[in-house]
């Protein structure tokens, strides 16, 4: 590694982010306590922001190109799941279904003590998932998988991905909620808990006329664009336009997502965050109440991060970059879970070995 990184601090958990992307993960693991040790990301841009917001220690190359990792305490990364997607047709020779592989080369090289794999729930049910789980078997890790939703940890978003933990250290460790469905009973278990926040309580506060400051940046609407926004409804979707601004392809299917066009709800959380939310063509991406899309401020804060969390790029790599990226707060609460964990078993060690010391000498 670069002669001219920082050293790491001895006392404090390491972390190996591959496949890193803007670093929401790492960001999340950060505030947990983790230090980087390393991070492993193709994409210039998304480098940028990592090593502004992060830490320099960042590779920029394609995972193929890293010879060995060094050893970690913990070892996290989402291959691209364009290959697992259930977004448009999945191709089973798809080379990104492959990029798996890299990162279980990284956990054989770097052993740490736990890994996680963060990817589309499709994962789980792949042929690859299955060898997945073998090889890391093979190489003593306990390992357990779950679907999480970043809206019952905090994230004003109803986001679910599939997380996969490797443990050599005991059970994987898993997040409790934080945050509960005010749609739904509470129980015993979640009585007490938040109920999710809301797109209102993420941008509420926000400009409603995009000022292009701290990426509160949006499109430039046509006059046709803006009389179709103004027929959507709060909550409301493409099928509220009136059939002289319907475009072509949506009169011929008329059946379908009822996502598109659609106009987010003050009081619930958000729809997932993809790439392209500037585009309501894409998704349920209109403002509540503006006649407009989401902003990139407004997506960034509806993945849970911080207004000074600083995107380094343009208009649509710092897209890319917010709706790749895990929701900050959930990779938070994923990092408390783990890390726990990992000092209890650094402290049985010490134990231990004090014991046999003194044992010597009895």
């Amino acid at each position: 590694m670069p002669d001219h990184w920082p050293e790491v601090n001895p006392e404090k958990p390491t972390a190996i982010d591959i496949f890193a992307g803007c670093g929401g993960l790492s960001f999340g693991l950060k505030k947990a306590g983790f230090q980087n040790l390393l991070a492993v990301e193709w994409d210039v841009s998304c480098c940028e922001t990592f090593k502004e917001n992060i830490s320099p220690r960042v590779l920029q190359c394609a995972i193929q190109e890293v010879d060995t990792f060094p050893s970690c305490d913990i070892l996290v990364g989402g291959p691209p799941c364009q290959g697992f997607s259930n977004l448009g047709e999945r191709v089973p020779n798809d080379p990104r279904r492959q990029l798996w592989l890299h990162f279980l080369r990284a956990v054989r090289d770097a052993n740490p003590l736990i890994f996680i794999m963060e990817n589309v729930p499709p994962l789980l049910k792949s042929a690859e998932y299955q060898e997945i789980y073998k090889q890391a078997r093979k190489l003593d890790y306990d390992v357990e998988d779950r679907i999480l939703n970043a809206a019952d940890y905090g994230t004003p978003q109803r986001r679910k991905r599939a997380f996969v933990i490797g443990s050599r250290i005991g059970k994987p460790a898993f997040p409790k909620p934080t945050h509960r469905n005010p749609d739904e009973s509470p129980t015993f278990e979640n009585k007490d808990l938040s109920v999710w926040k809301t797109v209102r309580d993420a941008i509420g506060d926000l400009s409603p006329i995009p000022d292009e400051k701290n990426w509160h940046i949006g499109r430039n609407p046509t006059e046709k664009s803006l009389r179709r926004y103004s027929y959507i409804p709060l909550g409301g979707n493409r099928w509220d336009l009136p059939i002289e601004l319907m475009p072509e392809c949506w009169k011929r299917k008329t059946k379908g997502g009822t996502d598109l066009f659609g106009r987010l709800w003050w009081d619930k959380p958000s729809v997932t965050i993809r790439t392209e939310f500037y585009k309501p063509e894409k998704g349920r991406y209109l403002h509540p109440v503006e006649n407009r899309p989401i902003t990139h401020r407004e997506a960034a804060r509806l993945q849970g991060f911080d207004d000074d969390f600083k995107f380094i790029g343009k208009r649509i790599e710092v897209g890319i970059q917010i709706g790749n990226s895990v929701p900050p707060p959930l990779a938070y609460q994923i990092g408390l879970a783990v890390i726990k964990e990992i000092r209890k078993s650094k402290r049985k060690k010490v134990t231990s070995e004090q014991m046999k010391r003194e044992s010597v000498y009895v």
